[in-house]
């Protein structure tokens, strides 16, 4: 995938309907929660410091999901003020928060919330970006921002077998659901990042972009596994049928091909840019 493509797909998922982007994951809220990775304590707290960031710093979070990102900025003692559309996902996050008296959760989407302007000493967003229209998410993040203050973008990128599971996996794939046959190596997939940093830049708000990339490997079952795809919205696209035959199908070659247990690995990057401060309102 090129730039130009990535960009494409980017606005193609941003352009969706409000109520549709509010209620995407509600049916995989608990799995999610349950299945997605956190981001590396070591990542987090590279930014931490390249955001310049205290204990008596505040964020705005845009898109907390289930509070991913958000408890390990909070044990930092970070104020944060937590912007999640979905209700199941801020069910969740709200739970976790709750020994964080300096966390708010609210139920909004980022586009309806009331703009606080040049409030925050940081704006973090954590694999979300993507769901807001640039000419929205930028604009609106970089009025929200204090003169000179931080956009903090997280990314997790989709775990993936190795290349010779992959590759027993693929017939699996090709028989139920060909299109979701894809594998995406290391070098694909730091392009993407790159990519996801640029369109920072490209907005016009941003600048000296500050980058850096851990790689992870874990290993599920793959029960676990399988329910971690149901939260990816390839899969969540769906019908029933075809998910049930494609996830049975993977489970029977996890066992046969794998011995019960799936190696994992992915990239995590974050992508830290500074408000240009003559666009600050």
């Amino acid at each position: 995938m090129d730039y130009k493509e990535l960009k494409q797909a980017v606005k193609g998922i941003a352009s969706k309907g409000l109520e549709e982007k509010k209620n995407w994951y509600s049916s995989a809220a608990e799995a999610y929660n349950s299945t997605r990775p956190k981001y590396p304590s070591e990542l987090v707290g590279k930014a931490f410091s390249a955001a310049k960031l205290s204990s008596s710093s505040r964020i705005l979070e845009i898109g907390s999901g289930p509070g991913t990102a958000t408890t390990s900025f909070a044990e930092l003692g970070c104020h944060m003020v937590c912007i999640e559309p979905n209700p199941d996902f801020c069910k969740i996050a709200k739970k976790k928060c709750k020994l964080y008296s300096s966390v708010e959760v609210i139920n909004k989407s980022f586009e309806e919330w009331d703009l606080e302007t040049e409030a925050f000493d940081a704006v973090l967003a954590a694999s979300s970006m993507h769901w807001i229209p640039s000419e929205i998410g930028y604009t609106k993040t970089s009025s929200a921002l204090k003169e000179d203050g931080y956009l903090i973008l997280l990314w997790n990128k989709e775990l993936q077998p190795c290349k010779s599971m992959q590759n027993a996996l693929s017939d699996v794939y090709q028989l139920h659901a060909p299109s979701l046959d894809r594998y995406e190596d290391r070098r694909t997939q730091e392009d993407i990042l790159a990519g996801l940093g640029q369109m920072m830049l490209d907005s016009g708000r941003f600048r000296n972009l500050v980058t850096a990339t851990v790689e992870t490997s874990l290993t599920y079952t793959p029960d676990q596994y399988i329910t971690l795809l149901t939260t990816y919205s390839s899969c969540l696209r769906l019908d029933q049928h075809t998910r049930n035959a494609l996830f049975a199908g993977l489970r029977q070659c996890f066992l046969e091909k794998g011995g019960g247990e799936v190696r994992l690995s992915y990239l995590s990057t974050f992508h830290i840019a500074q408000k240009i401060s003559n666009f600050g309102t």
